[in-house]
């Protein structure tokens, strides 16, 4: 089972979800108490679920990102897991960015995270830190009590242009 953490504009939810029905398939869609936050689960694999939103013309999303895991949002257990997912995958003479989007106040600082993973995956792998082009980015979606972790390379994510 896949999860994709999708964002939409604000008030065209309902058209994002249309948008992953037709474009996926079988796809079950809820909402987050964020809006223009939904999440999405599909049976199909991380590269199809991708690579099939990448060739949907869209209108209604803005970003897809696959998530690895949810969970709870405490600071130590999203640096352990985050650090555990990226060790299997980052490798020594490549680069990553850790970026975090917090969105309610379970998790105290986004930048605080973002400092102090980024220091733990750069001594438990020896890649270097690249904010503007690395490798791979580690992606820390806080959503209240739950944050999606998500350690990908650019082209595993979905980015459109959406006119608002």
């Amino acid at each position: 089972m896949t999860v994709l953490l999708v964002t939409a504009p604000q008030g065209r939810e309902g058209d994002a979800i249309l948008e992953l029905e037709w474009a996926l398939g079988k796809v079950r869609v809820r909402g987050t108490d964020w809006k223009g936050v939904l999440l999405a689960e599909t049976p199909l694999s991380k590269e199809e679920a991708v690579r099939l939103l990448v060739d949907f013309e869209t209108q209604s999303i803005f970003r897809v990102v696959p998530l690895d895991e949810l969970v709870r949002s405490d600071e130590n257990e999203v640096v352990e897991r985050a650090a555990e997912i990226a060790r299997k995958r980052i490798k020594p003479d490549e680069s990553f960015a850790v970026r975090c989007k917090k969105r309610g106040d379970k998790i105290k600082s986004g930048k605080g995270v973002e400092l102090r993973l980024g220091a733990r995956i750069k001594e438990e792998t020896g890649a270097a830190v690249n904010l503007g082009s690395p490798t791979w980015y580690v992606l820390i979606e806080v959503l209240g009590r739950r944050t999606g972790v998500a350690v990908v390379r650019a082209g595993e994510m979905v980015k459109k242009r959406v006119e608002e």
